[in-house]
């Protein structure tokens, strides 16, 4: 099989859409355009906003709208999550990672995963008002 040909060629298509995908931005009357062009350097992210977090780390995977998105894989949903509505669930997920999703907790402050947190929690048509502290992911982390 040619190097790039078939599921090879796909799976690499994915990884830079996913990559590139933070760099989009949006044409006039189309909405705004993303928070930040920031881009982490080493191996912590140095956004601190919930939006600037997942804008720049989860749209990749879980898409602008945070519908998810299939390819290489399969990226769950995050819009209208019932399961986003127990914060130590949403809380664990990003400390200690599941499946294909990576733990967080060396690359995210605890300041930084309780503001995404609660912006995850209060967008995309969530509406889960609880606000998860600093302290709450602190207690999280094993």
């Amino acid at each position: 099989m040619r190097p790039w040909s078939g599921r090879r060629w796909h799976a690499g298509a994915v990884v830079t859409a996913a990559l590139l995908l933070p760099l989009r931005q949006a044409a006039p009357g189309q909405g705004t355009a993303p928070v930040s062009k920031t881009f982490s350097s080493g191996y912590r992210f140095v956004e601190m906003s919930g939006e600037e977090l997942y804008v720049n780390v989860c749209q990749g995977c879980h898409m602008a709208d945070a519908k998810g998105g299939t390819g290489a894989g399969s990226y769950p949903s995050l819009a209208n999550d019932r399961r986003l509505k127990e914060s130590s669930y949403v809380v664990d997920l990003v400390v200690n990672g599941r499946h294909a999703m990576p733990s967080f907790a060396g690359m995210m402050s605890n300041g930084q995963i309780a503001a995404l947190v609660n912006y995850l929690r209060t967008n995309f048509g969530n509406d889960y008002q609880d606000v998860v502290t600093a302290a709450d992911v602190q207690a999280a982390r094993r």
